[in-house]
């Protein structure tokens, strides 16, 4: 007696429709050449010529063993999802880190250099012309603007500068309404207050 043993591929399919089996196996039939199609359900004339067709080696209504079928068996559900592209992994940005919703620099924001913030800030330096700020949180400069400031928080606190160009809220602020020393800016009934915070602001 001559005998031989094979490991076979097995892609498991239940026949429901007619055209939805055709349709699929018109767009995926390269992948299951090398595989033993078995099937579950009625299989038509039309079907049986399709496959031979495809070149498809098939069985209908056979129950495997389980252990092997389960792992060599693909659902159908399995394949598509095997079948779909695996989109590129995107570039991970540096992302800014947010202590308690606060981030505290105390490096000087130079000509050309942007900082994108998406919680409150807390800036211990000045920020030079060509510098810019865009923060969506709160924000406190202790020191001189010459840059931009591009702010969506509740308030910010800076000193007047004629050379910065702040804009609050997608509202530009006039800087002849800031005083030399620190000043609260914010929104309050769809209206823009300036408030001065102190007379003399110092920093430890």
């Amino acid at each position: 007696m001559l005998t031989k043993q094979y490991s076979v591929k097995v892609f498991e399919v239940t026949l429901e429709d007619e055209n939805e089996f055709i349709a699929f196996f018109d767009k995926n039939y390269v992948m299951f050449t090398n595989h033993l199609i078995s099937i579950y359900g009625d299989v038509s004339t039309k079907i049986d010529k399709y496959l031979q067709e495809k070149n498809l080696k098939y069985i209908v209504n056979t129950q495997l063993p389980k252990k092997r079928a389960s792992k060599n068996t693909l659902k159908l559900q399995e394949v598509e999802e095997e079948k779909k592209e695996v989109p590129e992994k995107e570039i991970k940005k540096p992302v800014e880190k947010i202590q308690d919703n606060l981030k505290v620099i105390d490096k000087l924001v130079r000509s050309g250099q942007e900082l994108k913030i998406r919680g409150d800030l807390l800036l211990l330096n000045r920020v030079n012309s060509g510098g810019s700020i865009v923060i969506e949180g709160n924000l406190i400069i202790t020191q001189i603007v010459e840059g931009d400031i591009r702010c969506n928080g509740n308030f910010m606190m800076l000193q007047a500068s004629h050379k910065a160009n702040i804009v609050f809220h997608e509202v530009e602020v006039d800087n002849k309404y800031l005083q030399d020393k620190l000043n609260r800016v914010e929104l309050i009934n769809n209206e823009i207050r300036i408030t001065p915070v102190l007379k003399e602001t110092k920093w430890a």
